[in-house]
C-alpha cells in the first residue's frame, strides 16, 4: 500500500508515525504487525522487529557525519550481525539502486541534499523491510531533487514495499492512492 498522512503542524502526524515505527507506545488499543501483537513486547524485541520490518527516511537524513555514504548504508547490517562479504555486496547494490555508486566513499558534508536523501533511502532499504516510513522526505530539498526522491520511494512501492509518508505538501500527498488526514490528534 502507499499511504500519505497529512495535517497541520501539531496534529499528531509524527506521533502516529512513531507509534507505527514502534518508537512510541499507544495509550490504548492493540498493534498487530505481520500477524504479531507487538503491543506488550519488550524494548529489545521491538528493536529487533523494527530492524527486520521497518525502514525509515527522515526529513533531516540522520546520517552519521564521520561515516561515508557506504558506511551509513552499512550500519544496519553491522548492527544485525551480517558478515562482511554480504554487507559489501548489499551496500554496493543499494547505492547503485539509488544511483550513488560513484559517491559511496564520500562523507555527508560532500553530498548534496538530494544525494543525502538517496543515501538515507538506501540505508532504509538495506535490511529489505516490508514497510518504509517517510517523514517529510522532500521537506529540505529543492523541487527537482524532491521529485527524484518521490520517484525512488514510489518505485519501492511498485516493487511491493508498503510506503507510509508524512507530508505537508498537498501535491505530494495526493500522489498516493490513499490519504489520511489528521486534525487535533484525530483521523478525519
Amino acid at each position: 500500500e502507499y499511504v500519505t498522512i497529512m495535517g497541520p503542524s501539531g496534529s499528531g502526524k509524527s506521533t502516529l508515525l512513531n507509534i507505527i515505527a514502534l518508537l512510541d507506545r499507544a495509550t490504548s488499543g492493540r498493534y498487530v504487525l505481520n500477524g504479531q501483537d507487538v503491543t506488550a513486547r519488550t524494548d529489545d524485541e521491538l528493536s529487533r522487529i523494527r530492524r527486520e520490518n521497518i525502514g525509515f527516511v527522515f526529513q533531516f537524513f540522520h546520517l552519521i557525519p564521520r561515516l561515508t555514504a557506504a558506511g551509513n548504508v552499512e550500519m544496519p547490517l553491522v548492527l544485525a550481525g551480517i558478515g562482511g562479504r554480504e554487507r559489501k555486496e548489499r551496500v554496493e547494490a543499494a547505492l547503485k539502486a539509488v544511483n550513488l555508486q560513484d559517491r559511496m566513499h564520500h562523507k555527508p558534508n560532500q553530498l548534496s541534499g538530494g544525494q543525502l536523501q538517496r543515501v538515507a533511502i538506501a540505508r532504509a532499504m538495506i535490511m529489505r523491510p516490508e514497510v518504509v516510513l517517510a517523514d517529510e522526505p522532500t521537506g529540505n530539498l529543492d523541487t527537482k531533487s524532491g521529485l527524484e526522491i518521490m520517484s525512488l520511494l514510489e518505485g519501492l512501492n511498485r516493487q511491493g514495499v508498503t510506503l507510509v509518508m508524512i507530508t505537508h505538501d498537498q501535491n505530494l500527498g495526493s500522489r498516493a492512492p490513499r490519504q489520511i488526514r489528521i486534525v487535533d490528534g484525530r483521523i478525519v
